[in-house]
């Protein structure tokens, strides 16, 4: 039997994390995650932080970024072994099996492309999308309302359009 966190646990964890962040004692820094990409990319192609002005821009934010990053893998492994018992490793989740299909291509394919898109959105709002749910929601931030909203709307639509067939017994 898998445990659960409660929702409410869930959310008070979060604001403490958010709190740890934001305080001059913590990181003094909002949460996010896309800034590690060109950092981590920077440091793989050995790229000169003087000669690409952005590589130089995001130096403190996207380190940071990488130790939040390792942090959240690590402690969902932590939580799915000893607290949920629920780890296991999965390529296709239940619902998509019961609901679309068993093919690993499709899963991928649509994973990829749905991701893109969303990152597109969120680049476009001036910010990534766990920046924006998380430090910039729980600042009122209007940019992170609209991207909510909008990605909140369009879970709505594209779930009814996408599972739109009958489950089908796994």
């Amino acid at each position: 039997m898998i445990r659960r966190i409660p929702w409410w646990a869930g959310g008070l964890l979060m604001a403490l994390l958010l709190m740890f962040t934001f305080s001059i004692f913590g990181a003094d820094r909002p949460i996010g995650a896309s800034t590690y990409v060109p950092y981590f990319a920077g440091l793989l192609f050995n790229l000169d932080p003087e000669q690409y002005g952005y590589l130089k821009q995001i130096d403190g934010a996207g380190a940071w970024e990488g130790v939040m990053l390792l942090g959240a893998l690590f402690g969902g492994f932590v939580t799915s072994v000893f607290i949920t018992k629920s780890f296991r490793f999965s390529v296709i989740p239940t619902a998509w099996k019961k609901y679309k299909n068993g093919s690993v291509v499709s899963r991928l394919a649509w994973s990829f492309a749905s991701g893109f898109f969303m990152i597109i959105g969120a680049r476009l709002a001036g910010g990534c999308t766990s920046g924006h749910f998380l430090s910039g929601m729980s600042q009122t931030a209007i940019s992170a309302m609209i991207f909510g909203g909008v990605v909140m709307a369009t879970l709505l639509i594209t779930g009814r359009l996408f599972y739109k067939k009958e489950a089908q017994d796994v």
